[in-house]
């Protein structure tokens, strides 16, 4: 049995163009943190697995590469490197001005190779980007059946035709390892089996988008012949967020946008997103500064639709005006609410097939 910790997508140096440009240094500063956090985990593995792009691209910050140097060289466990699409390996590349310990193997070509660990009875096998792209390289490996633990590590997308080294279950399947650690999707996958090798993206360890929301990090735990007791472990970082409020019976949108962040989230990236329909123009920059601090970074999407009177047309001489207006009429003799809006429902439903829509709008 060893214990493993498998990473990828750092993606470090992001531009995080989305941000103020104070903010976005600090947050390239705070990536670099969480390298250290990465390191004190690392301290309970024997294997630790990178699998690709932890540079956002070769032209990264020198602080940056100093940075994964020191904390590489602080790990006392086997490190193996993937390079991805983003941090391919050449001859320019931040990986080729490293100085890094013996422990540490980069995989610089996209010829697959193994590395023995005769102390774990293990293998580790590899390849690295040396381009943007990479043709599919798990088409015709298959490792032979023995006692040996066989890992490998790469970068590379579970899709048809993916220019990013192309996977598939029935290639996983066929390799006859026992485990692959993998990057490139930023979603934690979940920890999967094809065939009886165990394989898993573990997505990336920190969000940089609003594409990627919610808890990011990393896989950690154990692995021998037939088991994999692996989990996900959040890193810490600070999570992108998008919050809805529907804005459409609301007499107040500064209130209604106020009540959807509630207490808010101050270590957090949130997109607020209006929504609904609303009678009049809404002050998004007033919406903005009052629910800031509520946030590391807040923006406001305004996806409004002007609200018209939904009774209008009722009385007009045409099938739509006399639909309406006998819904009115039931509509003003409701007495409770709840009868209101489902008349409110009906005729909304009504208008959309009457106008040959499918949904009304003001």
């Amino acid at each position: 049995m060893i214990n493993i910790l498998h990473a990828a997508d750092f993606h470090m140096d992001s531009p995080f163009y989305t941000l103020p440009e104070d903010k976005a240094v600090q947050r390239r500063r705070e990536q670099r943190e969480l390298l250290d956090r990465l390191a004190g985990e690392a301290e309970k593995a024997d294997v630790v697995l990178l699998a690709g792009d932890l540079f956002d691209s070769a032209a990264s910050y020198w602080e940056t590469a100093e940075t994964l140097t020191r904390v590489l060289s602080s790990i006392k466990a086997r490190v193996f490197i993937a390079p991805g699409n983003h941090d391919h390996y050449t001859a320019r590349s931040p990986y080729a001005f490293m100085e890094l310990p013996e422990n540490v193997h980069i995989f610089r070509t996209p010829q697959l190779r193994g590395i023995e660990i005769p102390e774990l009875n293990a293998r580790v096998w590899g390849a690295g980007f040396t381009a943007g792209g990479c043709e599919p390289l798990l088409r015709s490996f298959t490792v032979r059946a023995s006692d040996k633990l066989e890992l490998m590590v790469l970068h590379g997308d579970i899709a048809q035709n993916s220019r990013y080294n192309a996977i598939s279950e029935e290639d996983i399947a066929r390799t006859g390892l026992d485990y692959l650690a993998l990057g490139h999707v930023h979603t934690f996958s979940g920890i999967k089996k094809a065939g009886s090798t165990f394989y898993a993206y573990p997505g990336c360890l920190e969000g940089r988008g609003f594409d990627e929301t919610g808890e990011k990090g990393y896989i950690t735990g154990s692995l021998d012949k037939g088991k994999a007791d692996l989990s996900f472990k959040c890193a810490g970082g600070r999570q992108y967020r998008i919050i809805e409020a529907d804005l459409t019976r609301s007499g107040d949108a500064l209130k209604t946008a106020a009540e959807a962040v509630g207490e808010g989230f101050p270590r957090d990236i949130a997109r607020l997103v209006l929504k609904g329909e609303y009678p009049e123009d809404v002050d998004v920059e007033a919406i903005t500064q009052a629910l800031s601090d509520k946030f590391y970074h807040l923006t406001v999407k305004n996806e409004l639709r002007r609200r018209r009177d939904l009774w209008a047309g009722a009385g007009e001489d045409t099938l739509t005006g006399m639909f309406l207006a006998n819904l009115k009429a039931k509509y003003e003799e409701s007495a409770d609410e709840e009868s209101r809006q489902l008349i409110e429902l009906a005729a909304r439903y009504g208008i959309a097939a009457l106008e040959g829509r499918e949904e009304w709008r003001p």
